[in-house]
């Protein structure tokens, strides 16, 4: 009865997430009370349980990482990364795309994809500025192109992490086995691109020819500041990539470098906060409270087990199965419980499959991270995507992004079937 009642409730937020009757943080927050009130999680659920409580991790990376962006942007440099980016691109609206969804998939590959878009989106919107071009559709493709590339590697995406642990699988594992598919995604995304937001393309010479007299360089204001800012994100980016050897958690290492970069700047504590995007924060802990709730009754462990179950030992429909139901589940609920909850099955699976059962684990990396990209709740990123263009009056709506969302996610899950037939099966 309570594993009924925490589906209702679940769907009943999402439609109010979906429909933005009310505003998503108020109805993450009230699926999250009732959930309590119901006993399908608890306190300790909720707040301490690994394999269902607010994800705190996740939490604290967002903070550090955007109290360290706060510190960055009075510097001026993510002005000079606009002029740099629109003076590569020739003013052009399609090769700017094309070169900013590049920067992103590539950065999110070396770090995660949240840190990713909280870097990129403040650039984004001055360039989109100086040219005269509609922001939605770039933050859009940064996002996508996080999520995708995030994919290539273990670090890139959280679920990977939770994979390799798991698994036994090393950085190179992903490196060889998921990069290469990785980079043919990437090429069909900007076609996509080319076709999505053809409408968004509007190339303006006189903006253009005023960019290209700009100088990168005049947008610094506070090189002293810049120096201390680009030393301590650096050091974090550096031990964001080096993870399995200091093992420090990212959000740990997030924290850190923003106390030191507040404590050695002039920046006081509350300029510092002030790009702290508070209400994606708080929507984030509601929304692991109602996964967790799924999570401790039962239902996504339920319907995990009934796709492993359809499957008959039979490793082709598995690895097909596990793709795409996967790419569906991580469409609607965050990927990482997700993961968290299915991982246990793969395991088993993959052991009655013997040494050609690998293929399960890369279908299930594949199916999460990818399937993320179809809803404005189903990766992490999507969520701080769309705080940040709210809080810059340049709201994305739900269905605004899952418009885009379900034809990237579809389209890259269903190239991915064919790589992992023919490589593997």
């Amino acid at each position: 009865m309570i594993a009924i009642l925490a589906v209702l409730i679940f769907v009943g937020a999402y439609i109010l997430i979906a429909t933005e009757r009310i505003h998503r943080t108020a109805a993450a927050l009230g699926g999250a009370g009732l959930m309590l009130l119901i006993h399908a999680t608890d306190a300790e659920g909720a707040f301490f349980a690994e394999e269902s409580a607010i994800d705190w991790n996740v939490i604290f990376l967002l903070l550090g990482m955007m109290v360290i962006v706060g510190v960055l942007k009075p510097t001026g440099v993510f002005e000079y990364l606009a002029i740099w980016a629109a003076r590569r691109a020739r003013g052009r609206p399609f090769r700017l795309m094309v070169l900013l969804s590049v920067i992103t998939a590539v950065a999110s590959a070396l770090l995660d994809n949240v840190t990713t878009v909280l870097l990129i989106a403040p650039v984004t919107f001055v360039v989109c500025e100086r040219l005269a071009l509609p922001v939605a559709p770039y933050l859009l493709a940064e996002v996508f192109a996080s999520n995708i590339g995030g994919t290539a590697t273990l670090i890139g995406d959280p679920p990977n992490i939770i994979i390799a642990s798991r698994a036994g699988l090393t950085f190179n594992d992903f490196l060889i086995h998921l990069a290469p598919l990785v980079v043919i995604l990437m090429v069909i995304f900007i076609g996509l691109c080319r076709v999505m937001f053809r409408r968004s393309f509007r190339y303006d010479p006189e903006r253009a020819a005023e960019v290209m007299r700009l100088e990168p360089r005049e947008a610094i204001r506070d090189r002293r500041l810049l120096a201390q800012g680009l030393t301590v994100l650096a050091v974090v980016i550096a031990a964001f990539v080096l993870h399995p050897v200091l093992h420090y958690e990212p959000s740990v290492v997030a924290l850190l470098g923003a106390g030191l970069l507040v404590a050695i700047s002039k920046i006081s504590a509350e300029e510092a906060i002030r790009e702290v995007e508070w209400p994606t924060l708080v929507f984030f802990m509601g929304l692991f409270v109602m996964v967790g709730a799924l999570v401790r009754t039962g239902v996504i462990g339920a319907v995990s087990q009934a796709a492993a179950d359809a499957t008959e030992g039979r490793l082709g429909l598995a690895a097909m199965v596990l793709l795409s139901g996967s790419g569906l589940l991580s469409a609607i609920v965050d990927n990482i419980p997700y993961v968290a909850t299915m991982s246990p099955i793969v395991e088993e699976l993959v052991q009655a499959q013997g040494g050609s059962g690998q293929v399960l684990w890369w279908a299930l990396a594949l199916g999460a991270d990818l399937g993320g990209n179809a809803t404005a709740i189903g990766a992490s990123a999507n969520v701080v995507i769309l705080g940040i263009a709210e809080r810059n009056n340049a709201r994305i709506g739900f269905w605004q992004f899952t418009r885009y969302g379900l034809v990237v996610a579809a389209v890259t899950i269903a190239a991915c079937a064919p790589y992992l037939w023919l490589r593997y099966l």
